[in-house]
């Protein structure tokens, strides 16, 4: 920012602020900064961010830009100030703020963000007006993007236009010194949005009696939907395992883990064992859900949340309407801890209409909490874990972080990337912006397929990005690579991107580089569409944004049965001691897990390779062990088996330093062969090597081959950049052991941080690959 001119006579500036700086508080700071200056002149918002026109002396000028750069409201993100001398006009009367141009350009909206402290002051305060109000908020808190129709952002252009302001309400916007002047989602008992319960065989009850009745219901094991920012969730009672067996039998939910909503701090403490870095997301403005290693025994709650398990997601209240739920002090007791899971069926999108939920939802909730302010876009709960080192690792970019942009480290042209089939998350991008938007989930049914739509629609029209490119996966089978097709059609080119390079590609950019130099891609998932047409996925290619060189895979194996088969592990771990040459024995876990009938079709399958596609797939080899080890022979969600395998070997990991093996063989691309592992592996468990000491030994082997591969790598290369990506390294104690080797070896590693390493991710890649490649390469 550039200080003004200094003089002796009044001088006039203009300033044109850029960023994070609508919906945030930024006109009324602006406002009491220019009073605190004794400046007279005007703030409004624009298409393009925040105009100012200030004038007074020069030093006080001079202060006024000192102080807007330095002190910028709490939610605001100031990217870009641009500065213009004006000619003085004399003014002198009282600083204004005026209403917004509806101007062309484009600013930036902030994410949804947990209540703040002064509003939950209210909301428990019996003397003030918003006492128990379950929608108090302020210009620092509350949502933001959910509610938005379109920008600059307005109260017109939310879905609270439809409760018009009480005279009390209407006061508080308008004076600069309240807390709530132009807090577009500002209300009050009076005037503000209305809570329901409604349920088969229920009164129905409103606002107070309508919390009253569901904690109710929930403290009597009662499943109840209750609708939240972006959509809803089904809740029940933490530490009752019927109600949470009813909830996990009605949502098809397998064996998958259940987030874990808590009354505060205390309550989240007694679950789990707490770092205080984890306590500081956990209690922050974008209230995520935080993976957290749970007690042991987990005090009071049910077993049934999350069976088998070391870790628990945990998440406090980041709503009035939660804080509300559990109760204020003298309120009946009710739960300390809620399960709180997606509103949906399994495999579709969350539910965020109240008319779709009382259909969707039926015979999965006992009661319904609504309120009748309209969701604009569906924003499930962000997801992340936090590492040793107090760095965080985003598993689920979603609410607290959308729309928020990523800075690119290359200019970009307009384009969409549309991301995979799944944990699908479009990406749209601009010159030195992108901007991903909410979790979607797996494009597996034409609901998914419709919310991405209306995701990529919304997205649009808050970022005014028009593309002029679609990017999409190379994999011809994808529901969203058709999807990109449709949407290009015959007027946009269209890019497809190899799955793996995407990966690549986004951890890249997140890291700010700019792709003159290539790096070690290290990019191990579940799947990805290869050049060769076989299913990869431990691949280790030397890339940039322009293209890549396949330098090692893992050394394929059949995929019997192709997708549907990576619910069978067992099968898995059959087909890779196929493979390898190595014999079923009767005693294994895996051959004991398979019916006779069932191991003569595999072993036919195999033999006459019918329907067994070739993978390199990491992810696999992971599942493959699972069983071996006798930890996962059936898989019930995705990644359960590598999970499960993940969660024995932290309860060996430093029983001893033994690493399993691999080979390594070939010319200008290597293979990585696990046969050498899965010997050891085997001859471990005819010593009845207890499952956990197995499975650590696997990681620390997995560890010390990336690491020898990058080293080959660097000796033909000189590249001494190594980027860890692909869904596998969700797996905090492989990245853990491949990012402390690495580092070791005097490697650079790069980490996924805000951005998914997993295909939450991969638009980002997409983005990067095909905007800034040459218009002719383009399909």
């Amino acid at each position: 920012m550039t200080a003004p001119a200094t003089g002796t006579g009044p001088v006039r500036r203009r300033l044109t602020v850029h960023g994070t700086v609508q919906g945030v508080g930024f006109r009324p700071y602006v406002h009491r900064l220019a009073a605190e200056t004794g400046l007279a002149g005007f703030v409004g918002n624009t298409g393009d961010g925040v105009l100012i026109e200030v004038e007074g002396p020069a030093a006080e000028v001079a202060r006024f830009c000192e102080l807007l750069a330095h002190r910028p409201p709490p939610l605001a993100t100031v990217t870009r100030v641009a500065h213009e001398e004006l000619p003085a006009t004399g003014a002198a009367g009282p600083f204004a703020i005026r209403s917004t141009e509806r101007a062309s350009g484009r600013t930036q909206l902030p994410p949804d963000t947990a209540t703040c402290a002064d509003c939950l002051r209210e909301l428990a305060d019996p003397e003030d007006r918003r006492h128990r109000h379950p929608f108090v908020t302020c210009t620092h808190c509350g949502p933001r993007f959910t509610i938005a129709t379109g920008m600059p952002y307005d109260r017109v252009a939310t879905t609270m236009a439809g409760f018009p302001m009480c005279p009390d309400c209407a006061r508080e916007y308008g004076d600069p010194a309240d807390r709530r002047f132009h807090a577009q989602p500002v209300a009050c008992p009076d005037c503000g949005p209305r809570l329901t319960l409604t349920g088969p065989g229920l009164r129905p009850a409103r606002d107070a009696d309508a919390l009253a009745a569901a904690r109710e219901l929930l403290a009597a094991g009662r499943i109840v939907a209750v609708k939240g920012l972006g959509g809803y969730h089904l809740a029940c009672d933490a530490t009752d395992p019927a109600a949470v067996a009813a909830l996990r039998g009605r949502k098809e939910r397998g064996g998958k883990a259940f987030a874990v909503m808590c009354a505060d701090l205390t309550v989240a403490e007694r679950l789990a064992v707490l770092t205080p870095a984890e306590r500081a997301a956990l209690t922050g403005p974008r209230r995520p859900i935080v993976l957290v290693r749970r007690r042991t025994p987990a005090g009071e709650l049910a077993d049934q949340v999350c069976p088998g398990s070391p870790h628990l997601g945990i998440m406090l209240p980041y709503t009035p309407v939660h804080t509300l739920l559990f109760g204020l002090p003298g309120d009946p007791p009710g739960p300390r801890a809620l399960v709180m899971t997606s509103g949906n069926r399994s495999g579709e999108p969350i539910v965020t209409d109240d008319t779709e939920a009382r259909t969707r939802l039926a015979g999965l909730a006992d009661a319904w909490l609504a309120h009748d302010r309209p969701i604009a876009a569906p924003c499930d709960d962000s997801l992340l874990r936090i590492r040793p080192d107090g760095t965080e690792q985003v598993l689920r970019r979603s609410r607290g972080y959308v729309p928020r942009p990523l800075r690119l480290p290359v200019p970009v042209r307009p384009a969409l990337a549309i991301g995979g089939d799944l944990k699908n998350v479009p990406c749209l991008g601009e010159g030195e912006l992108a901007w991903f938007g909410p979790h979607i989930g797996d494009m597996g049914d034409l609901a998914t397929l419709d919310a991405a739509r209306r995701a990529e629609r919304q997205l649009s029209r808050l970022t005014k990005v028009t593309p002029g490119l679609i990017a999409a996966d190379r994999h011809p089978g994808y529901h969203s690579t058709g999807w990109a097709r449709r949407r290009a059609g015959a007027r946009l080119p269209l890019r497809l991107v190899q799955h793996h390079h995407a990966h690549i590609a986004s951890a890249m950019a997140e890291h700010g580089l700019d792709g003159t130099a290539p790096v070690i891609g290290v990019a191990f998932d579940g799947t990805g569409y290869g050049d060769d047409g076989t299913v990869w996925g431990g691949e280790i290619l030397l890339a940039d944004y322009t293209g890549y060189r396949r330098f090692a895979h893992l050394t394929p194996a059949p995929l019997p049965g192709g997708d549907a088969g990576v619910a069978n592990p067992c099968r898995l771990a059959l087909a890779r001691l196929w493979a390898a040459g190595l014999p079923w024995a009767a005693e294994l876990p895996s051959v004991t897990a398979c019916s006779p009938s069932e191991l003569t079709l595999l072993r036919q399958q195999l033999d006459r390779q019918v329907a067994c596609v070739p993978t390199s797939s990491m992810g696999r080899l992971f599942d493959a062990v699972a069983s071996l080890a006798g930890v996962c022979h059936r898989a019930g969600y995705e990644a359960q088996a590598a999970l499960e395998l993940e969660a024995a070997a932290l309860e060996a990991r430093d029983a001893d330093a033994v690493a399993y093996p691999f080979g390594l063989t070939g010319g200008a691309t290597l293979a990585c062969d696990p046969a050498p592992m899965l010997r050891a592996l085997l001859a471990d468990r005819r010593r009845r090597t207890p499952a956990p000491v197995l499975a650590a030994r696997f990681h620390r082997g997995v560890a010390r081959a990336v690491t020898e591969i990058c080293r080959r790598a660097r000796g033909a290369t000189g590249l001494d950049t190594v980027a860890l990506t692909g869904g596998v390294f969700a797996n905090a104690l492989l990245e853990e052991k491949c990012t402390a080797l690495l580092r070791a070896d005097g490697f650079t590693v790069l980490r996924h941080g805000e951005v998914p390493p997993n295909d939450g991710g991969l638009a980002l890649g997409q983005l990067m690959v095909a905007a800034t490649a040459p218009h002719h390469e383009t399909e």
